[in-house]
Parts: structure tokens; C-alpha cells; sequence
């Protein structure tokens, strides 16, 4: 009987005690069998750590970003296959099982995307899943977490001078020396009870850093796509029935888009500006 290839989960964590536990639990019960748990948490303030060290003895600390954290983990694995996985994610049993069956029939794929659905509490946290479920199969959106260690290492990972936009990179990176693919089988993005304000600084917090990504990306084709307002709301409408079917909550979604664009924007300016002071 052929051996199980070993199948690395790496985990970053930051005050994550909300959502990690139903995290790890869903990795625990994978239908696949041969899995390496690793954590790997930023100076977490609440019981974080405590928590992960109920399901894996495989804890460590490291910071100062996710990028950082993902590659020390790597760093520390022993599987041929690794997958990051966020700690507000709960995958669903088959992930990994189906990652290595599609894998284990294509000698060629370095690389897999693992579809996302949305999830949470509140009006917000519906408009944010009603948006995600448009990014299903649309290859400029989504990115690969699931890897082939080896080719992982040989391009060095989550890129750590990023801090928005790494995982585009790396999937982007990963596709120029061998095959990506996807999976059907779903990961859970836990948005728990989101609220306008908080995403819209996040959005800023984000677009602040994110020309570091298109100063690494300028000749990738998907950036334009990636970037271009125009192209997200083309998404949104080539779909009228999923975005309308309740006019609420795709309204609500077009705006909170609307505003993250605009925050986003704002945040982008700002960093451009505050670098030609730099510089000047």
C-alpha cells in the first residue's frame, strides 16, 4: 500500500481565541489522516497560544507579520505538501483529501486554490458573503494556499516585505514555473459579527501598503483586473439574479464595495504621497 504523503497545515495566529479553536478543530477532523498541525503565533495577548497547544504541541511564536509567521512554519514542517491556512478559516472535511487526490493525478500542479464562502453575523457579514461567492473560479481573484513544499522553498514563500497582496504573489509566482489548479470542496471564512467601520480601516490599513505589491507585480496580467473598480463591478452585475435576489442585501453590498474602494483609494494617495516626501 502506497504511503500517505504527509500534508503540513500551517496556521498564523494574532489574538485569534475567537475563532481558533472551531480553526483547528476542522483541521483535526480533515478526512485525511497524515496531517502535520503547525501554529505559529505573533505575541498573542489573549488565550491563543493556550488553545492551539490543545490540539498540537507544534507551537511556536513568531512575528512580526502573517507572511513571516506562514514562512517560519514551512520553515519547520516535514511534509511534502503544505497548506496555509488563517486562523479565522474552518475547513471542510474533504480539503485535504481533495487536494492530494487532485494532486496525486497531476504530477505537474505546484500549486492548488481552495475556493472560500463567507460567513458571520449581521447585515455586514451577509453583504460580505453574498460578495465572496462571485470570486468562486474567477482566476484573477482567487489565490492558491495549498503547495508543493519543494517549489514552495525554491521560491522563498510569502514574499515578507509584503503586507497586503501576498498571497496574489506567491500564487502568481507559483504559476509562472509550474501548473495551478483548484479544488471543489470549500474553506469557511469566519467574518463573525463585521462591522462597516473596522472593514473600511482595514481596507485603508491595506491599500496603504499595497504598492509594494504592484511595484512587485507591474507586469502581471491579473493586476489590472485585481485593481480596476470597473472590472469588480462587471463582475458583480454580469450576475443580476445572485446579486438581486435579495435586493437588500446587494445594495448593501455594492455600497460597502463602493466605500471600501473609496477608503482604499484614500489610503493608496496617501502612501504615495508620504513616499515623494520620503524621497524628496
Amino acid at each position: 500500500m502506497t504511503k500517505q504523503p504527509t500534508v503540513s497545515v500551517i496556521v498564523p495566529t494574532y489574538n485569534s481565541s475567537a475563532t481558533i479553536a472551531a480553526c483547528l478543530q476542522s483541521i483535526a477532523e480533515q478526512s485525511y489522516s497524515n496531517i502535520e498541525l503547525i501554529v505559529v503565533d505573533n505575541n498573542s495577548r489573549d488565550d491563543t497560544k493556550a488553545i492551539a497547544e490543545e490540539y498540537t504541541k507544534r507551537v511556536f511564536v513568531r512575528g512580526p507579520e502573517r507572511s513571516a509567521q506562514r514562512n517560519f512554519g514551512v520553515s519547520q514542517s516535514k511534509g511534502e505538501w503544505v497548506v496555509i491556512v488563517d486562523s479565522d478559516m474552518v475547513l471542510t472535511s474533504s480539503v485535504i483529501g481533495d487536494c492530494i487526490e487532485k494532486a496525486g493525478r497531476d504530477g505537474k500542479i505546484g500549486g492548488l486554490v481552495v475556493p472560500e464562502e463567507s460567513f458571520g453575523e449581521g447585515f455586514w457579514a451577509k453583504c460580505k458573503q453574498l460578495e465572496r461567492s462571485f470570486y468562486v473560479g474567477v482566476t484573477w481573484m482567487e489565490a492558491a494556499r495549498f503547495f508543493k513544499k519543494d517549489i514552495y522553498v525554491r521560491l522563498r514563500g510569502y514574499n515578507e516585505g509584503l503586507v497586503s497582496g501576498e498571497d496574489w504573489d506567491l500564487s502568481q509566482r507559483i504559476g509562472r514555473v509550474t501548473k495551478v489548479d483548484r479544488v471543489n470542496s470549500f474553506i469557511m471564512h469566519n467574518e463573525g459579527r463585521l462591522k462597516l467601520g473596522k472593514t473600511l480601516q482595514k481596507k485603508y490599513y491595506y491599500a496603504k501598503k499595497f504598492t509594494k505589491y504592484l511595484d512587485a507585480n507591474k507586469t502581471t496580467q491579473q493586476v489590472d483586473s485585481q485593481t480596476g473598480i470597473v472590472a469588480r463591478y462587471m463582475l458583480f452585475l454580469s450576475q443580476p439574479k445572485r446579486l438581486f435576489k435579495n435586493p437588500m442585501l446587494g445594495l448593501g453590498m455594492l455600497f460597502m464595495k463602493t466605500c471600501e474602494f473609496g477608503f482604499g483609494g484614500i489610503g493608496y494617495i496617501n502612501a504615495k504621497m508620504q513616499a515623494k516626501k520620503a524621497d524628496a
